[in-house]
């Protein structure tokens, strides 16, 4: 499992580098429609798809990182069965919400301090997800 980690962080890394180096050299949210573009996007969508492989092959039965409205959903769900008297709509709401709650909050925090540095270093914010990816290929 660690090699099946290492590896599918290591393809995040890459493709998190590549995101990074044509952001700086091509600028491409000036010309959306140039195929830098169009490429850049398509590379940041890869890296996040090699995360949620990660998630789905290494931590089983983990909440999703990519359907968020679907967590916003269990999360709702889930603190209204645990708030509630009656019979619970869905199985182990307070574990489900224990779980939700992180997946929220990593998302909503990630997102404002992705708008944060890109707001202060522009393109240069693409650096932090490669810093973040080379931490965690430490890590495991």
């Amino acid at each position: 499992m660690p090699l099946r980690a290492r590896l599918l962080l290591s393809v995040q890394l890459l493709l998190f580098v590549l995101v990074l180096l044509l952001s700086l050299a091509f600028n491409p949210e000036t010309n959306r429609t140039s195929v830098m573009g169009i490429v850049t996007p398509l590379a940041a969508v890869s890296a996040i798809a090699s995360q949620y492989a990660l998630l789905r092959l290494t931590v089983p039965g983990a909440p999703s990182t990519a359907v968020m409205t679907g967590n916003t959903t269990n999360l709702v769900l889930s603190l209204l069965d645990s708030l509630s008297r009656g019979e619970p709509l869905i199985k182990a709401p307070k574990e489900q919400l224990k779980r939700t709650v992180g997946a929220l909050g990593g998302f909503f925090a990630g997102c404002f301090v992705g708008a944060l540095a890109v707001s202060w270093i522009g393109n240069w914010a693409w650096l932090m997800p490669v810093i973040v990816s080379v931490v965690a290929i430490s890590l495991v």
